[in-house]
């Protein structure tokens, strides 16, 4: 596999109450999780082919404790990547180029589908937003700690971004339906932070 490697910004938000107990390999607080979550590539490259730009998103739902059981997950890359970059993107993050997103995908049971989708990301104040086609949206909110700094979790064992704090947000709204599931959250777990990944 060529060498590889990406760095930017990540979002995620579940339905798990504050502060979810799966990132410490707990159950979650609602029996399953469902989860949203995506990442913006400010740089990137799989060998010759530069992925600056680009956004990937992923639904995944864990039928109890993601530490013990296997997740489903659908995969949705850019739209705007060209082939090449579509093939490099779903080889990375079905983790068959290795690194973290591959110790990620050891998780994932079932593949729900891959598929192209207009990714857009925004980020506000202490506000971030996603959007997934329509097939999914997400905005959630920075959670001010003591003195109004973030609320931060280093080392937890099952960490999207390793190497980076999280710092802990709560959903505004948080929509999914696709591949007859359908969410709707709200008040519920987020996180997002710098990641980096390599292979």
């Amino acid at each position: 596999m060529s060498d590889w490697s990406l760095k930017g910004t990540y979002m995620e938000t579940c339905n798990c109450d504050a502060a979810c107990p799966c990132v410490f390999l707990s159950d979650p607080t609602q029996g399953d999780c469902t989860v949203v979550l995506g990442w913006h590539i400010e740089a990137g490259k799989l060998g010759g082919v530069s992925l600056d730009g680009l956004n990937v998103a992923m639904a995944v739902l864990s039928p109890g404790n993601m530490a013990k059981v296997k997740w489903k997950a659908a995969l949705y890359i850019d739209e705007t990547a060209s082939a090449e970059q579509q093939q490099a993107l779903t080889t990375i993050f079905g983790g068959q180029a290795g690194g973290h997103p591959a110790a990620l995908a050891s998780h994932v049971g079932e593949i729900l589908g891959v598929s192209t989708a207009h990714i857009a990301f925004a980020r506000e104040a202490k506000t971030m937003s996603m959007k997934v086609g329509d097939v999914a949206s997400a905005t959630i909110e920075e959670v001010s700690g003591q003195g109004g700094a973030p609320v931060t979790i280093s080392g937890h064992p099952l960490a999207i971004a390793p190497g980076f704090p999280a710092t802990l947000a709560t959903s505004k709204q948080m929509e999914y339906k696709d591949h007859g599931m359908s969410w709707s959250e709200a008040g519920r777990t987020a996180f997002f932070s710098p990641f980096a990944y390599q292979g």
